[in-house]
C-alpha cells in the first residue's frame, strides 16, 4: 500500500503506541496518538530489552538514543535466598550482546521523542470511548491490559489470580555492579534486582506465592514495610536493597488469554492489549515492540488493508502465544518449597553452568534471537 495516503490513529502512548506511530510515520503514513493522560510520563520503574526487542528499536533508528539511556547487561547471577550464588552467565560470550536495563521512563521519552521527530502527532488528554468517531483508516488499540478496543473485538475474556503478587521499587545505589542482574529464589518467592541509569538506580522486583486476591493495577501504592516483612528471611544483600524502599508498587499476577481475534475491519490489537503477559520473562516491552514492527510492515508490503492485517495476526499470534506460556511456566523455577527439591534443581544449575554454560544461555535463542526486522532500518 502506499501510506502516503493512510491516516492512522493509534490509541494510548506507550511503549508499543510510541514505537508503531514511529513506524508508521517513517513509512509515509500520517499518524495520530491519543493519550488519555494529560502528559506523557510513566511512573518509576526498570524494564529489560533483549535482542529481539532492540531489533526492531535499531530498525526504527532509535539504537544509539537506548545506548545513552541504557545500561548494556553482562551477567545474569541467580542466588539462594540464604546460601548466596549458585549460576553466573555471562551473557558476553553470546552473539548478541543487546541486552539492556533500562528505567522506563528513559524509553517512553525516547520512543516519544522519535515519534514526534518522525512527523506524529500527539494528542494528550483524549480519553477514546467512541471508536467510531475516530476518522482513520486504520484504528490501533495499543492501549494495554484494560484496552476499549480488546473487547470490541473479543467479547469479555475474563483473566484468572495467578495466586502470585509482586511489587517493584527504584532504589538508590552506589554505581557498582551496573551490567548484572540478580535473582535470589526462595520457597514461594523471587526477588530480581538489576542497575538502571547508570547503576545510580537499583530496580527492584519481588513475588510471592499466596493465596489472597491483589489489585491487579500497575500504579496501586504497597507499604515497604509490608513488603520488608514478606522477605525477612532474606540474606544481607537483600535486606540493605530492601531498607532503601522508600516507596514501592504492589499488583496481583493475572493470566489473561491471549486475544484469539488481533484485526477486524479497520481496526488491530498491539501489545498488552492482545496478549499480556506475565512478567517472568521479561518480554512485555519486546513483544509490543516486536508488534509494532510487524504491523507497519505487513501493511505497507500488502495490496490492501485487510490484507495486511490479516498478515499481521497471522505472523505475530503463534509466537505471542508460545512467549506468553513460556513465562506463566517460568515462574515455578524460582519458587521450589521443598528443600530436597530446591537443593537438586540448584546442584543441576551449578553443574549446567560449570559443564555446558553456552547451552543454557541459548535455550531461549528461539526468544531473543528473533529479529522481525530481518536487518532492515528505517
Amino acid at each position: 500500500m502506499d501510506l502516503k495516503t493512510v491516516e492512522i490513529a493509534v490509541i494510548g502512548a506507550g511503549i508499543g503506541g510510541l514505537a508503531v506511530a514511529r513506524a508508521f510515520a517513517l513509512r509515509g503514513a500520517g499518524v495520530t496518538v491519543y493519550e488519555q493522560a494529560s502528559e506523557i510520563t510513566e511512573v518509576g520503574a526498570g524494564l529489560q530489552i533483549s535482542p529481539n526487542g532492540f531489533a526492531v528499536l535499531r530498525g526504527l533508528g532509535l539504537s544509539r538514543a537506548v545506548e545513552d539511556a541504557g545500561d548494556r547487561a553482562g551477567t545474569v547471577a541467580l542466588h539462594d535466598y540464604r546460601s548466596g550464588p549458585v549460576l553466573r552467565l555471562d551473557l558476553r560470550r553470546l552473539e548478541s550482546r543487546d541486552y539492556w536495563f533500562l528505567h522506563r521512563a528513559d524509553l517512553i521519552e525516547l520512543l516519544h521523542a522519535g515519534a514526534i521527530d518522525s512527523g506524529v502527532r500527539i494528542r494528550l488528554g483524549q480519553r477514546v470511548e467512541d471508536l467510531a468517531g475516530l476518522k482513520a483508516d486504520l484504528v490501533i488499540g495499543a492501549d494495554g491490559l484494560h484496552s476499549v478496543l480488546r473487547p470490541q473485538l473479543n467479547g469479555t475474556l475474563a483473566p484468572f489470580f495467578t495466586r502470585q503478587v509482586a511489587w517493584r521499587a527504584v532504589v538508590p545505589h552506589d554505581g557498582s555492579r551496573r551490567d548484572e542482574a540478580r535473582v535470589y529464589m526462595a520457597p514461594r518467592r523471587h526477588l530480581v534486582s538489576y542497575p538502571v541509569r547508570g547503576g545510580d538506580w537499583l530496580n527492584l522486583v519481588a513475588v510471592e506465592e499466596r493465596s489472597a486476591w491483589a489489585e491487579e493495577s500497575w500504579s496501586a501504592a504497597g507499604d515497604p514495610d509490608d513488603l520488608r516483612a514478606r522477605f525477612a528471611d532474606f540474606g544481607a544483600a537483600v535486606q540493605e536493597k530492601l531498607k532503601r524502599v522508600r516507596n514501592v508498587g504492589k499488583w496481583g499476577l493475572f493470566r489473561h488469554p491471549v486475544a484469539p481475534v488481533w484485526t477486524q475491519g479497520r481496526y488491530a490489537l498491539l501489545g498488552d492489549a492482545a496478549h499480556p503477559t506475565l512478567p517472568f520473562m521479561a518480554q512485555g516491552a519486546s513483544l509490543a515492540l516486536e508488534d509494532a514492527w510487524v504491523l507497519a510492515a505487513a501493511v505497507a508490503k500488502a495490496p490492501d488493508m485487510a490484507t495486511g492485517l490479516a498478515a499481521y495476526q497471522g505472523q505475530r499470534i503463534g509466537r505471542a502465544t508460545r512467549v506468553v506460556e513460556a513465562a506463566s511456566r517460568n515462574a515455578w523455577k524460582y519458587h521450589i518449597s521443598s528443600k530436597p527439591l530446591r537443593l537438586a534443581a540448584h546442584t543441576a544449575l551449578r553443574l549446567g553452568g560449570a559443564v555446558a554454560p553456552g547451552r543454557m544461555m541459548r535455550q531461549f535463542d528461539w526468544i531473543y534471537g528473533h529479529d522481525v526486522t530481518g536487518g532492515e532500518t528505517l
